[in-house]
């Protein structure tokens, strides 16, 4: 409790907090939607919002706030597939690499940096392309989750590599601790702060991908996100007959996100770094 207190002095902390709630209760409401989401003419096409349809309706024949409700849920899936997934491999290639040091450090630094200098998106889009018709938010999350690791691994191998130079990793060798209750133990509390804070920023990255590769029509469009409410949103010149009820929900969604996540990451890294908690938390 008394973290979440001292968390909560922090405005951006408080207010990404509210935002994410209020995404994680509209994801909930998806169970108990009237409407299929994947099934057409459910609703009259192109309606404005009103009591009965809320957000109004699209193109399509579907009503554009039950749709967001399993829009928001769906990104959210792929972004925590994609970042879980993702920090575990950072994890584990970030502490071997900088633990290890050597011909393991190099080999797996050499396959962290080819992952760095490739052309990514392209190969996203070819990968897209390929496995298109098998697309579903799994597959989109794990095929998100092996290109977004390298340069966390990196990240936290420089902190083991810094940790591996201090007296207490020497005192922990002599004591006949093992390598892995080192690195749970003594490596892990350190590495906390920044394993969150990319965890976040994943997350980030991987909806704003997929809304990329949404809007190129490179995903399972009978699959509601936030990227395919757009793409079908721009298809229909939504923005051209001024029905902003359609193509503003799913901007206005996405953008709520980012900042909450964003916000979110910061705060929680800075709390978690000693010296920043000291400074924020002391003074209050």
């Amino acid at each position: 409790m008394k973290v979440l207190r001292d968390l909560f002095k922090d405005y951006r902390f408080a207010l990404s907090f509210c935002v994410l709630v209020v995404l994680v209760i509209m994801a909930l409401l998806s169970f108990f939607s009237p409407y299929d989401p994947t099934l057409w003419g459910v609703a009259p096409r192109d309606l404005e919002p009103s009591w009965e349809h809320w957000l109004g309706t699209d193109s399509n024949g579907q009503d554009i706030f039950w749709q967001a409700t399993f829009a928001v849920r769906n990104s959210l899936i792929i972004s925590l597939i994609a970042g879980l997934v993702s920090r575990l491999i950072a994890i584990i290639v970030g502490m071997i690499a900088g633990y290890r040091g050597g011909t393991t450090d190099r080999v797996l630094m050499f396959i962290s940096d080819s992952l760095l200098v490739i052309p990514l998106f392209l190969i996203m889009v070819m990968l897209s392309m390929l496995v298109r018709q098998y697309m579903n938010l799994a597959v989109l999350g794990l095929m998100l989750s092996i290109f977004g690791w390298a340069w966390d691994a990196r990240l936290i191998r420089s902190v083991i590599l810094s940790l591996r130079e201090r007296e207490f990793t020497q005192t922990a060798i002599l004591s006949g601790t093992g390598t892995l209750r080192m690195v749970l133990n003594e490596y892990m509390p350190f590495a906390m702060p920044l394993i969150f804070s990319t965890l976040i920023n994943n997350m980030s990255w991987a909806i704003g991908l997929e809304i990329t590769l949404a809007i190129l029509g490179l995903v399972n469009m009978s699959i509601p996100t936030l990227g395919t409410m757009l793409n079908w949103a721009i298809t229909y010149q939504a923005i051209l007959l001024m029905r902003w009820w359609w193509i503003g929900t799913p901007v206005v969604l996405s953008v709520l996100l980012f900042i909450a996540l964003y916000w979110m990451s910061v705060s929680i890294s800075e709390y978690l770094d000693p010296r920043t908690r000291i400074q924020r938390v002391g003074t209050q």
